[in-house]
């Protein structure tokens, strides 16, 4: 028999487990197998290969023109051993990219990097809509295509935008998956980058996905950063993020996260 716990009127209120009940000394069943899954999904998270073929198409229909890329990681196994692999790009990725570069006309001012980061379930369900959110209101901006990149890190982002000469890069990378978030998407935002910037010199969205911070509430904070990155020509901690409230389309109350 299962016993009620006074707690069980907040669980609507977060993902956290609390109020799990017991059963005499244990967990009743149903949490127990719902832990199992959620720990078998994080582990998911982390090993499946991002399809990047799905996520051109699913970019390229909200507007923007995509371009492929890959770090010094060979595999995902070396990748999760070697952190400092997922940070280099491959040969053959930088010169495409340094050739799509002398390609172009013009300044390039802004470019999306998608990475799977340690979470490709991330970057292929969330991306696509967060850029349609965004894709209207970057009027004004020079933009570059968005780089599809696998076995990435953040740091990855800072190559490529060197490469494609950006004022700004923002990298839009599956975080580390929790027990209750195995598809949080977190933007790295970094004016004029270059190999060997480091994290103070960014600024970091995280938990971008609808059960945490939604799509419109995202592009609104992006949208208030890229804005003064452009005008203060800085990233990093010498830009605070000032955005106030967020507007009443995007101020949707969100479960809490565990």
């Amino acid at each position: 028999m299962t016993n009620a716990d006074t707690w069980d009127a907040l669980r609507r209120f977060t993902n956290a487990r609390i109020a799990l009940g017991r059963a005499g000394s244990s967990l009743p069943t149903a949490p127990l197998l719902a832990f199992e899954l959620a720990h078998a999904q994080a582990r998911d998270a982390v090993h499946q290969p991002l399809d990047t073929a799905a996520l051109g198409d699913a970019i390229r229909a909200t507007g923007f023109d995509t371009l492929d890329a890959r770090s010094a990681a060979p595999d995902r196994d070396v990748y999760l051993r070697r952190p400092d692999l997922g940070r280099v790009l491959d040969d053959e990725s930088a010169r495409r990219l340094a050739a799509h570069a002398c390609e172009t006309e013009g300044e390039c001012e802004l470019v999306f990097v998608a990475a799977d980061g340690l979470s490709a379930f991330a970057a292929q369900r969330h991306v696509a809509p967060l850029l349609a959110a965004l894709r209207g209101q970057l009027d004004g901006w020079n933009l570059g295509p968005v780089v599809i990149a696998t076995q990435a890190r953040v740091a990855l982002g800072d190559r490529i935008g060197e490469l494609l000469q950006a004022q700004i890069v923002v990298v839009m990378i599956g975080e580390r998956p929790g027990l209750s978030s195995p598809d949080s998407l977190g933007l790295y935002v970094t004016y004029a980058p270059r190999a060997g910037r480091h994290d103070a010199e960014r600024n970091c969205i995280s938990n971008v996905r609808p059960e945490g911070l939604g799509y419109d509430a995202a592009a609104f904070k992006l949208l208030w950063l890229l804005n003064e990155a452009r005008r203060l020509k800085l990233t990093g901690v010498g830009l605070k993020d000032l955005s106030g409230s967020l507007p009443p389309s995007a101020n949707k109350a969100k479960p809490l996260e565990g």
